[in-house]
């Protein structure tokens, strides 16, 4: 068996000639630590017989041939920054031909071709029927064989079709035990391949030229029309939260808004989940450099599981965490600081009255994989350190940061060297974080608003010709400031839908003490916010244990403290009418400046 084979000696990374034009600088030592030597009994196909082991056993292939190879094969392979791993993704910034990309689907089942809800070249497996103790085979074998390598030839370019035939001219490719062999000429394909299982409950490989359904439109208004975002025949509402829509609805499936073949993917990942199919989805992008897997999951009922590996860099100033990677011998390339990381995420329902609404994804669980042995090396916080965010930040105000972002989805910006592009590097790391720091610390927003206080306020005459920009970074820092401040509020009115009655007055005071500073500032603040504000208060007024318990009772069968507590909801009351009256007085200007306009 091929893949046994290379697991008994090591996949080897070692190449001579192209390794002597990268500009990595990796040892011979280090070459034989970043060997793939994962254990045989990983690589036996004949154990493959749940979603699970398939996922395993593609884990090692997949890693070996699409992450491993190219980056000691490819010069200045681009490591996967580590923010590009944390929600909500970023586009692409760049597509890179030379790296493989692939899609495929699997189904813990036998396909059914003519009921399948896609499309595919069917290739069939040589085993007909329950082998007798002679092994009972098609008759037709030869035959079988040969049009399975004719499906593959039509599919592949011309220029494979000789190694292939050579490679292939006697073997079963639709076993597992070729799988290792026959991924390199998959990856030429520029559609998905399909994997099954046959009567007998063994995995094999079923189709190729697979093409997933992808029914963008339906998906994107159903969905926004389902939370809220939209409303049937209102051009202006849909035109307003469609691209809000379509990024959380991706951003669900583990994908900015991107190329076909990642957003076919999840949006076939999210029919067949709905259809409750036991199926694994996998998807790797040449720009993205990120094998991500969609899975069926009993523990996950609302969505597929979403899963990501990638070749990483570990920021220098984690020490703690490179002194053990280092002691454990998990890294790739130790002189470049490279791991294999595997983050695991959580989807979250979508809230409208929640001032966090945009989180889709939050990470679940990290692991670094050894490169060596595939033992997994779990509990290192390598793309959610606060203290990393902190010094990045700093760097873009200093001028310091060297790196690429993609600003508002149309503009490269590769350095921080003038005050524009700080600017628009200080946007992106804000929106970028914007969900983050509202739930962060008190004390990790203090250490922000000091850096971006003092580059934004100490000296504006800096920013001269640069007003409109430098505008939008402060509008997209203060609704930070203030969407934290309703946040308290947020989680203040979840307490008190808990509360009893031991409790109830300090919550009143507290949410009165909250609204008061709110309403000092609620004309500058942004009208979704202000309507959030007032949907919480509402919360707590309309508390129906409340209202039994000292509403509708007479005073005179209220205790002294709850007559305080009647007293705290009827200042509460005026404050929730107060910011209602501001509400209402924001929109009627906003709709005589449409009409005067």
């Amino acid at each position: 068996m091929s893949c046994g084979n290379a697991a008994t000696t090591g996949i080897e990374l070692e190449r001579n000639a192209m390794d002597t034009t990268r500009n990595k600088t990796i040892s011979t030592e280090q070459m034989k630590v970043s060997k793939l030597e994962l254990p045989v009994a990983s690589l036996d196909a004949s154990g493959v017989r749940s979603l699970e082991s398939l996922k395993q056993f593609l884990d090692i292939i997949h890693i070996r041939f699409c992450l491993i190879d190219p980056y000691f094969n490819q010069p200045d392979y681009p490591v996967v920054e580590s923010r590009e791993l944390l929600p909500s993704f970023e586009s692409d910034v760049y597509e890179y031909p030379g790296l493989p990309g692939f899609c495929l689907v699997a189904f813990e089942r036998p396909v059914n071709y003519f009921q399948e809800i896609f499309q595919f070249d069917i290739i069939h497996n040589l085993v007909e029927q329950p082998p007798d103790d002679s092994g009972v085979i098609c008759p037709l074998e030869h035959s079988v064989q040969h049009n399975n390598l004719q499906t593959m030839l039509n599919r592949l370019p011309k220029h494979l079709h000789s190694s292939f035939s050579s490679q292939f001219a006697n073997a079963d490719i639709t076993d597992l035990d070729h799988y290792g062999e026959l991924v390199s000429f998959l990856l030429q394909m520029d559609r998905g391949h399909v994997l099954a299982t046959d009567d007998f409950g063994n995995f094999s490989l079923v189709g190729v030229y697979a093409s997933f359904p992808s029914d963008l439109d339906a998906e994107i208004k159903r969905y926004g029309l389902r939370i809220g975002k939209f409303k049937i025949g209102d051009n202006t509402v849909y035109e307003r939260n469609r691209l809000f829509v379509y990024q959380f609805l991706m951003e669900l499936y583990g994908f900015p808004i991107v190329s076909e073949r990642r957003t076919s993917s999840a949006l076939f990942a999210r029919r067949l989940h709905k259809m409750g199919e036991k199926f694994l989805i996998r998807v790797l992008g040449q720009s993205d450099r990120t094998i991500t897997t969609l899975y069926a999951d009993p523990s996950s009922r609302m969505y597929p599981r979403v899963e990501k590996i990638a070749l990483v860099k570990v920021e220098k100033e984690q020490q703690d965490v490179i002194e053990r990677l280092k002691q454990g011998g998990y890294f790739v390339d130790q002189e470049n600081r490279v791991v294999l990381l595997r983050v695991r995420y959580r989807q979250h329902k979508f809230n409208p009255n929640n001032v966090r609404q945009e989180r889709a994804l939050s990470v679940e669980s990290q692991e670094i994989l050894h490169p060596k042995n595939g033992t997994v090396l779990p509990g290192c916080n390598i793309i959610k350190d606060t203290y990393s965010m902190f010094l990045r930040l700093n760097d873009i105000v200093r001028g310091e940061y060297t790196g690429k972002i993609v600003y508002k989805r149309t503009e490269l910006v590769e350095d921080t060297a003038s005050d524009k592009n700080r600017l628009k590097f200080l946007y992106y790391w804000l929106s970028k974080h914007q969900r983050r720091i509202i739930g962060y610390s008190d004390d990790f927003f203090n250490k922000i608003a000091k850096v971006l206080d003092s580059y934004l306020f100490s000296d504006e005459s800096n920013f001269n010709e640069l007003s409109d920009l430098r505008q939008e970074v402060i509008s997209k820092y203060s609704y930070i400031a203030q969407a934290r401040k309703v946040g308290k509020l947020e989680d203040l009115i979840q307490g008190g839908k808990r509360a009893n009655s031991s409790n109830y007055l300090e919550i009143f005071n507290n949410a009165n003490k909250l609204l008061q500073e709110l309403q000092f500032d609620a004309v500058h603040y942004n009208k979704e916010l202000v309507s959030q504000i007032i949907y919480l208060g509402e919360i707590l007024l309309n508390d129906g244990y409340l209202s039994r318990r000292y509403l509708k009772k007479n005073e005179r069968e209220l205790s002294n403290y709850g007559r305080k507590i009647r007293t705290a909801y009827g200042k509460l009351v005026s404050l929730v009418d107060a910011l209602k009256a501001i509400r209402k007085s924001r929109d009627d200007s906003e709709t005589t400046l449409r009409k005067t306009g």
